[in-house]
């Protein structure tokens, strides 16, 4: 995401990135891996229970809550126009662009 976001930003694309970790864990991650764009602290998981992203999931034969990697593209009123639940990260700008024509 970060590497688009020249070409998103030509679309008046704003990007937000959301998780349930800590903002003290947020900020390390974002220096880490220079991110310009804000990250949202959900430590509660109301948003990601909300959206229907916080769901039981398997890693290496465990079976826990976590988030489903997804991506949600509003319009500027707040609208819905297009959700992608466990998208790769790979795929979520190529999806995006496609969504954005």
């Amino acid at each position: 995401m970060r590497d688009a976001l020249d070409t998103l930003a030509k679309k008046n694309v704003k990007v937000v990135g959301i998780s349930p970790d800590a903002p003290g864990t947020q900020k390390k991650f974002a220096e880490k891996h220079d991110l310009p764009f804000p990250l949202l602290s959900d430590d509660d998981h109301e948003v990601a229970e909300a959206f229907g992203v916080w769901a039981e999931k398997t890693v290496r034969g465990k079976t826990s809550l976590g988030i489903v990697r997804s991506a949600f593209l509003f319009d500027e009123d707040g609208r819905l126009l297009h959700a992608w639940y466990g998208i790769s990260p790979k795929d979520t700008v190529p999806r995006l662009l496609a969504a954005l024509g």
